[in-house]
């Protein structure tokens, strides 16, 4: 059935006059319309001019595109005789999809950049049947003048949520566009239903992952007499004798090596020590379905030497050594033989891969094989590397060089070679980042420092994300040995004590520590950007709280989120508000979404949006 027209005026009359005077709207204007008005306006989304973001890296073959693309065929097929369109989004409005029943449709849609690639969050847009979703967490139906933008205006969308079945979480929008003159009720019904369709299909996607891994769970089980462990992203199933092997910490500490493992590799024979001192072997594959990862199970052997006889800290002469505990530097360089700042190495080792790193390390140093250390950004791949060497060189020095310099100096590395009377070892940091100048010059210094029989070790460091068409690339046959350091949300375990020891350096005459509740906020936070974050967090609440007890709320605001992406600089001000409205208001939602002038839908969707679970 066609809207009303005189609806239609009202709604179109009570738009004009907010965006001409911000009046409120009262004149029949939905309530969940207005306060999209509302938003929109905050945001400073423009009425005249749509300009949708482009973005070109989405993932089109995701799990959502894979379980979406037959409910979506089949609803194309139905409608076939309408003149309508389907556009799949991710969590983020960006469209990933669009089908068309009509030429028409798709020629009006393109003209304002509804079109694979581009986003639509309410706050780019304004409202819409795609932001406006995801604002609310609810589906909508806009039609004609309930649109912000003017561009918008000749059409009708209703959109409604795709939720993951097993988190809750909203993973993308399913959305139905057509002209506003043949809206009908009937598209809101259609899309909240394929929606729903859409969801089980990620139910099944799901349960074939989970049925997958539980399968070859079992078949190894009954094969195997020793310890079984099977780990996914949310699940984890052991046998008895892993249950007696390990306690609770190695219990954790396993699933956390397996969890960066199997990101990584397909087959896995690793020696790894737990945090009740036991040594155990672990062998393993990855579990695949299509191009999603299932899991990994594991066989779990312990491999200690028996108790009396095991040292507690293995000798540094040989052997595996424990991740350094720092100690005096005879030199730390940088580029040009300036003094560096002294660093604050991380000297924790309970997690089984940061443990790994480390014997990988010294093993290399020790044959003095140029070492290639990958990681995240400020996941400690420098300091790891000092440490290993001076607790295996006592006396000698270690030369940092940013490799982003190299090109810009007229400091020549290979000359500083025949200085090298004591052991040294040259780091050249963040490689990828070189230009063809500058892997020139560090090419010849590796050519000089292989064919020298002075004391001299070589590494370097670069992210775990390689390009392959960048210039360093050319210096990777000089390289014998490669080594991956975890970030710091695969450390859960060894959290405390990096913070402590992050804190003593920051501040090293205070009393002060973390509370338990702090603690627990951030070992639950993930940290994208690892120490140097912790850092920046705890130089924050240093400034609330210079001496003392650090408690929840010195800590910044992300810290009381477990968002899984990385936050836009317009999502984390709108985080952070929402926390401060919470405290404000003791905790009450409905005072704290009056405050921010939000529908309590709102505030919620922002709640788990952004993973805020107490303030």
């Amino acid at each position: 059935m066609p809207d009303s027209a005189n609806r239609r005026l009202e709604i179109a009359a009570a738009r004009a006059a907010f965006l001409s005077s911000g009046a409120e709207a009262t004149n029949g204007v939905p309530d969940h319309i207005a306060a999209s008005w509302r938003r929109s306006a905050s945001a400073g989304v423009g009425n005249t001019a749509l300009v949708p973001q482009y973005h070109d890296d989405l993932d089109v073959a995701s799990r959502l595109v894979r379980c979406a693309t037959p409910v979506i065929t089949r609803l194309i097929d139905e409608t076939a005789d309408l003149a309508l369109s389907v556009a799949l989004t991710d969590n983020r409005a960006r469209i990933l999809s669009r089908t068309d029943t009509s030429r028409t449709i798709g020629l009006l849609l393109d003209n304002v950049s509804l079109n694979s690639g581009f986003g639509y969050a309410e706050t780019d847009t304004g409202t819409n049947g795609i932001g406006t979703v995801l604002e609310s967490g609810q589906a909508v139906h806009i039609r004609g003048p309930e649109h912000y933008a003017d561009a918008l205006q000749i059409f009708a969308c209703a959109g409604a949520p795709i939720r993951d079945p097993i988190t809750g979480r909203i993973e993308g929008v399913l959305d139905m566009s057509s002209l506003a003159d043949h809206s009908s009720p009937l598209m809101h019904s259609l899309v909240r239903s394929a929606a729903r369709h859409i969801e089980r299909e990620l139910l099944v996607d799901h349960s074939q992952c989970q049925q997958a891994l539980f399968d070859t769970y079992l078949r190894t089980d009954a094969r195997s007499r020793l310890a079984v462990m099977a780990v996914g992203d949310s699940m984890v199933t052991m046998n008895a004798q892993a249950q007696r092997l390990l306690d609770a910490a190695d219990q954790m500490a396993l699933q956390e090596h397996a969890r960066f493992l199997m990101a990584r590799h397909d087959e896995v024979d690793d020696q790894v020590e737990m945090p009740s001192g036991i040594t155990v072997r672990m062998r393993g594959s990855r579990i695949m379905v299509g191009n999603d990862t299932a899991g990994m199970v594991l066989v779990i052997d312990d491999v200690s030497a028996p108790r009396a006889a095991k040292p507690r800290h293995p000798p540094s002469d040989g052997g595996v050594l424990p991740t350094p505990t720092g100690g005096p530097r005879s030199c730390i360089g940088n580029l040009g033989g300036r003094p560096a700042e002294a660093s604050s190495p991380v000297d924790v080792n309970r997690t089984a891969s940061w443990r790994a790193a480390a014997a990988r390390i010294e093993a290399g140093l020790r044959e003095r094989q140029p070492l290639l250390v990958m990681g995240e950004a400020g996941s400690g791949k420098f300091t790891l590397l000092t440490e290993v060497f001076h607790a295996l060189q006592k006396g000698g020095r270690s030369i940092s060089f940013d490799a982003a310099d190299i090109a810009a100096t007229a400091y020549d590395p290979a000359a500083s070679l025949a200085e090298s009377s004591v052991p040294t070892i040259y780091i050249f940091r963040n490689i990828d980042t070189l230009c063809t100048e500058g892997v020139e010059r560090l090419s010849a210094f590796m050519l000089a420092a292989l064919d020298t029989e002075l004391p001299v070790s070589v590494a370097a460091t670069v992210s775990e994300s390689l390009d392959s068409g960048l210039p360093f690339n050319e210096l990777l046959p000089y390289f014998q040995t490669s080594v991956i350091v975890p970030p710091v949300r695969h450390r859960t375990a060894d959290l405390a004590a990096i913070t402590t020891r992050v804190l003593r350096d920051m501040a090293p005459h205070r009393e002060v520590r973390v509370s338990a509740d702090a603690m627990r906020l951030i070992e639950r936070y993930t940290w994208p950007r690892n120490i140097c974050q912790l850092q920046e967090a705890l130089a924050s609440a240093l400034k609330k709280r210079p001496v003392g007890v650090i408690e929840e709320n010195d800590l910044p605001g992300y810290c009381h989120t477990t968002a899984r992406r990385a936050l836009s600089p317009l999502e984390q001000a709108d985080r952070d508000a929402v926390i401060a409205a919470l405290r404000d208001a003791d905790g009450n939602r409905v005072h704290a979404a009056r405050a921010l002038g939000l529908a309590r839908s709102s505030l919620y969707r922002r709640l788990k949006q952004y993973g805020i679970t107490t303030v």
